[in-house]
């Protein structure tokens, strides 16, 4: 997928920060924080808007996400739907 951005450039883990939790860069927003805004309904502009951080840095969470998923397998129960 072409994003015009690495999510490294703006999604930062640092021990003095947020308890070295995922977050976006220059800021306190964490990750989950935004990945659990869109989970449940909300848009990209409207978390962008309610943390001060861009709709960049929206999208960045969702691609961190995803390369997450890519190194971290996470067992399902078999038949699970």
């Amino acid at each position: 997928m072409e994003t015009g951005f690495e999510w490294k450039d703006r999604v930062v883990v640092d021990p003095g920060v947020c308890h070295g939790q995922a977050c976006i860069k220059g800021s306190r927003v964490l990750v989950s924080v935004v990945l659990d805004g869109l989970a449940s309904g909300e848009t990209e502009d409207g978390i962008a808007r309610d943390y001060r951080i861009s709709r960049e840095d929206v999208r960045a969470a969702l691609l961190y996400a995803g390369e997450l998923t890519r190194e971290t397998v996470v067992a399902l129960p078999h038949g699970a739907v």
